[in-house]
């Protein structure tokens, strides 16, 4: 099975961490720092999802992105938290590009979300990796990450792992399966 790696930026990458993670289809999930090509000296909070195209497509993790972060908003925080997808190749940069401009017409306001190239990657330290499953019952999970996961599973129930957030699932008859 091929794997793809791309990047993404929106959010704490807490948050985003934890929605790529309770994905189908998706391997590994990277978190940490990125850079672009274009900006090498500005890092900015973001993930490297490794996926199998097979079980979940690209358009569909950027769809994902787009609605799980304030992806037209420029607010004051954005050098720490850009907006943005990171491409690993030109093709991979070509089709990201075509999929937000077909995308943008499902948003009121304009897409702020950068198309860039892959440059580096910075790892967070291991105690914050994996911070969502290791953490579900701090407040911060309970609190932003969590608002985040209801979002996805309404949004994209055929794309999540709803094994990995059972315990977010409303039924009980639905935390067993």
């Amino acid at each position: 099975m091929d794997i793809i790696e791309v990047g993404f930026g929106g959010g704490c990458h807490w948050c985003t961490e934890a929605i790529f993670l309770s994905l189908k289809g998706v391997t590994q999930v990277q978190q940490g720092w990125i850079a672009s090509i274009e900006s090498p000296t500005s890092l900015s909070e973001g993930v490297i999802v490794s996926f199998a195209p097979t079980l979940v497509s690209l358009e569909k993790l950027v769809a994902i992105h787009l609605r799980t972060h304030s992806a037209t908003s420029a607010h004051s925080m954005r050098n720490k938290y850009r907006s943005a997808v990171y491409a690993f190749s030109d093709d991979q940069l070509q089709q990201c590009v075509a999929i937000m401009h077909k995308l943008q017409h499902e948003f009121a306001n304009r897409l702020i979300t950068e198309v860039i190239t892959f440059g580096s990657f910075k790892s967070n330290k291991p105690e914050y990796l994996n911070y969502y499953y290791a953490n579900v019952e701090k407040p911060f999970c309970e609190n932003i990450v969590n608002p985040k996961l209801l979002q996805l599973l309404h949004d994209f129930p055929a794309e999540v792992d709803q094994q990995k957030l059972h315990h977010l699932l409303p039924d009980p008859i639905l935390r067993k399966l």
